[in-house]
């Protein structure tokens, strides 16, 4: 096989790696973007390496990621970034790619933005055995030669990762996926009309709301008690021309489901301009989080526009 060919063959064989590598980067570091870098920055580790020496590259691959991502996470700019308070997850469209395996309910849990925003707890290191162990069923003995650990530290800290996120999460397993759409209208249509008491109804507890401000705020909006939410929502989803020039037009409405769970979007043309998640906990609202963050929404509107849609809720909004 001469040099072009090999080159050929092996840019084939990293391909072949490409959706599972830009998985487990996307959950390790929460951004598509980030995670598309990572995995670039991948393949030209891959040009660059003795690739006859490297017995089975997929492992090889998946080391390299690994690390690179955990740099990421260490970095003095990943600090500052998500200590300040102004960090949420990128949301992806279901059917992305880079969402990866979805079989089991660990595997679907892991990318969720409830468990991402929960891992920013973890170490990076221990957010990357838990998420080698669960979300890609990686032995500790292949953990530790990725991490270059012992498989004692790996058991170590996938039950410190799991101890942590098991006392931070709401449990309610996954929602039927009628009713999960039947709560979202409500709350959808009780919040454009201006029905406080039905929004308060369709939230638990304990709720909470972020938002991202648009990318407008220094920090993340909270709002931590149902009726904040309810007066919160009915200002927010009530349109107005106001609004509307804002947005540079007059959006729809679409129901979608986003990291696997029940989503609302504002689309206006081809662009996803607001993303509106739940996270739903015994039949009702436990988490609704805000995205209009022009940044945090690229991928998913690329996505969008290779999707195709149900009948939009709102026409017009």
């Amino acid at each position: 096989m001469d040099g072009i060919a090999t080159d050929r063959f092996d840019t084939g064989r990293f391909e072949a790696s490409r959706n599972r590598l830009a998985a487990l980067a996307y959950r390790l570091l929460g951004s598509a973007a980030d995670a598309e870098d990572a995995v670039q920055d991948a393949f030209l580790h891959w040009q660059a390496a003795d690739r006859q020496r490297i017995r089975v590259p997929e492992a090889w691959l998946t080391k390299v990621v690994t690390h690179l991502c955990l740099d990421r996470l260490r970095s003095a700019q990943a600090r500052r970034e998500r200590a300040v308070g102004a960090w949420l997850p990128e949301p992806l469209l279901d059917g992305d790619p880079m969402l990866g395996p979805a079989d089991t309910f660990e595997q679907r849990e892991s990318v969720s933005l409830a468990v991402l925003t929960l891992m920013e707890r973890l170490s990076p290191v221990e957010r990357a055995v838990y998420l080698l162990r669960e979300a890609f069923s990686h032995s500790h003995a292949e953990i530790a030669e990725i991490l270059d650990i012992t498989e004692s530290a790996s058991q170590q800290h996938l039950h410190r990762a799991r101890r942590r996120l098991t006392a931070a999460r709401r449990r309610g397993g996954e929602p039927d996926p009628g009713s999960a759409r039947r709560i979202v209208e409500e709350f959808l249509a009780a919040a454009s009309s201006g029905r406080t008491e039905r929004l308060v109804a369709l939230l638990t507890d304990d709720a909470t709301a972020i938002s991202d401000g648009a990318g407008l705020a220094e920090r993340l909006l909270r709002f931590d008690t149902p009726r904040r939410i309810a007066t919160v929502a009915r200002a927010g989803f009530r349109p107005t021309p106001a609004k509307r020039r804002l947005a540079g037009g007059t959006p729809a409405v679409h129901y979608a489901l986003v990291n696997g769970a029940p989503a609302v979007l504002f689309v206006l043309g081809d662009r996803v301009i607001g993303a509106v998640t739940f996270d739903l906990a015994d039949g009702r609202i436990a988490t609704v989080r805000g995205i209009a963050a022009p940044a945090r929404l690229v991928r998913l509107s690329e996505a969008w526009r290779r999707h195709e849609p149900d009948t939009p809720l709102i026409a017009q909004w």
